[in-house]
């Protein structure tokens, strides 16, 4: 018997062989065509044809060589998960903070990055010895006596994530100055009022920004942000125009409509874990919150939008508003007076303006917090970097895709894979003669960012040498912003809402930059 059992193994011996052999060739066959289609689907930039667009075509030499990582690494859910929860540096970086006092008395906190000791030095050595082979010359922060300020933006619910800090290590290894800018609230920055900020509501950040300016007045001040921290970032924009004291923005993996996302159906994983954040948020100040919403309600919300409505709209909150003081606020850091009482004390009611009050309702709500609100008046460019496998966003044919045709001061960034705030790099490249050069792994949005920041400067110091560029040298741009802002203290906003609000899908293979050529010129024009 055994012996049969033998000879019919060894008959079938020859089979087996050739069934893996098929097997590996498969497989063989599907990797290859794998990586051929994840060089061939780069990434596209959607845009008005405009100097800015070309000038970034033909000098930003990352925007086409994506390298993007293959399956299972490049797996979006997998990529977005380990930006969220997972970091790759090898050093701690050090913040100090300041606590920035906002004039209704509230806090915001801004962290200063102060280094990574010797791991900084080393990355920087690094970088240094790759841009040796790369065209392009030294980035936007070395070997300068001003270097510049990249002011970085987390997402809504607050807190550094490993992508922010891997964006903020190679950034520093690139001579930036480093700040983080923290809404109140979030991040351990103490709660001095009885307000959370609104998902687009840009007041906090206009001050913490002109702060930032002070702090370092002749540099170049830019600013990133990421997933859904780019709702106050665009806001701010629109809202300020050409008064901002900011060169250029970026944002990586953008909430561009923020009705639509909150209203879209998020995978649970990512909901509970976005909602047990905010609500965590919340239950630290929650006895002193009671004598102005109804936080139990708040508490008891299933979804983001559930969440937002609840605390922001007074069609579902304020019923104790007048009805009682907060309870133990000094215990729980809030300081109590009128704020808490019969409403807001006058002088800060005027500065909040329609922001002193609720929003009626849901719809109301998004007429003042829309992102793109007040789009057609943001006066620097702004690059957003998007991935159609993004699982918390949208799909990526409900992207503004109008906004990008028809505007210059917006840039589209469109890839194919690259998760929620992504973009993982492959860890190594083939060479001719079938040799490979290791690379440094990291996110390609990171790399991307800052070469987008060095071209524009180079764009802007040309433009400003040929006498037409974006307005009259740089110092000119931040004396123009004070005298606007000032002119605007004096009012309160009331903007209607623009057509950006809600567009019509369309295809996102409609337009790109070698479309129809434009007219447009960069010069500035302050009105505000």
């Amino acid at each position: 018997m055994e012996l049969f059992i033998w000879d019919y193994l060894f008959c079938l011996l020859p089979f087996l062989l050739f069934f893996l052999l098929c097997l590996t060739r498969c497989w063989t066959t599907a990797h290859c065509w794998t990586r051929l289609a994840a060089t061939a689907a780069g990434p596209r930039l959607i845009c008005k044809p405009t100097a800015l667009a070309k000038y970034l075509l033909r000098h930003c030499g990352s925007l086409a060589r994506p390298r993007l990582a293959a399956w299972p690494r490049g797996d979006p859910n997998l990529q977005t998960l380990s930006s969220l929860l997972c970091g790759q540096l090898g050093d701690t970086i050090q913040f100090t903070r300041d606590n920035l006092l906002l004039r209704d008395g509230g806090i915001v906190a801004v962290d200063w990055a102060v280094g990574t000791g010797l791991g900084e030095a080393a990355g920087r050595k690094r970088w240094e010895g790759r841009k040796e082979h790369q065209s392009g010359g030294k980035a936007l922060g070395c070997f300068s006596s001003t270097p510049p300020v990249l002011l970085l933006i987390p997402q809504s619910w607050g807190g550094m994530t490993p992508h922010l800090k891997a964006l903020c290590h190679q950034a520093m290894c690139q001579g930036f100055y480093v700040a983080v800018f923290h809404p109140r609230g979030t991040a351990g920055c103490p709660l001095t009022t009885a307000r959370l900020t609104e998902f687009g509501d840009p007041a906090d950040l206009e001050q913490a920004v002109a702060y930032v300016h002070s702090r370092h007045p002749s540099s170049v001040l830019v600013a990133v942000s990421e997933g859904s921290g780019s709702g106050i970032l665009l806001s701010y924009l629109g809202e300020c125009g050409s008064s901002t004291y900011l060169t250029a923005a970026a944002a990586i993996s953008p909430v561009l409509l923020g009705q639509l996302w909150f209203e879209t159906a998020m995978p649970p994983v990512y909901r509970w874990g976005a909602l047990f954040h905010r609500k965590q948020q919340l239950r630290r100040y929650a006895n002193s919150f009671r004598g102005v919403l109804d936080v139990d309600r708040v508490l008891s919300s299933s979804s983001l939008r559930e969440f937002e409505e609840a605390l922001f709209c007074s069609s579902a909150q304020l019923q104790q508003r007048t009805s009682r003081p907060p309870i133990n606020s000094l215990s729980s850091g809030l300081s109590s007076g009128p704020h808490y009482s019969q409403g807001l004390a006058p002088s800060v009611a005027w500065e909040l303006g329609e922001r002193a009050n609720p929003a009626k309702d849901w719809d109301s709500y998004w007429e003042r917090n829309e992102p793109l609100r007040d789009a057609d008046e943001v006066a620097v460019p702004v690059l957003c970097i998007c991935s159609r496998d993004d699982p918390l966003l949208p799909p990526a044919s409900t992207l503004p895709m109008a906004l990008f045709q028809s505007n210059p001061y917006f840039l589209l960034l469109l890839t194919d894979k690259g998760g929620h705030c992504g973009f993982t790099l492959e860890g190594n490249k083939e060479m001719e003669g079938g040799r490979t050069e290791d690379e440094e792994e990291g996110s390609w949005s990171h790399m991307v960012v800052l070469e987008y920041f060095r071209v524009v400067a180079d764009f802007l110091k040309g433009e400003e040498r040929d006498g037409a560029g974006w307005g009259d040298p740089l110092r000119e741009h931040s004396q123009a912003g004070q005298r606007s802002r000032t002119s605007n203290m004096a009012t309160t906003r009331r903007r209607r809402p623009t057509l950006m609000r809600r567009p019509r899908p369309q295809a996102p293979d409609q337009s790109c930059v070698d479309a129809e050529e434009g007219n447009f010129t960069w010069k500035r024009s302050y009105t505000r």
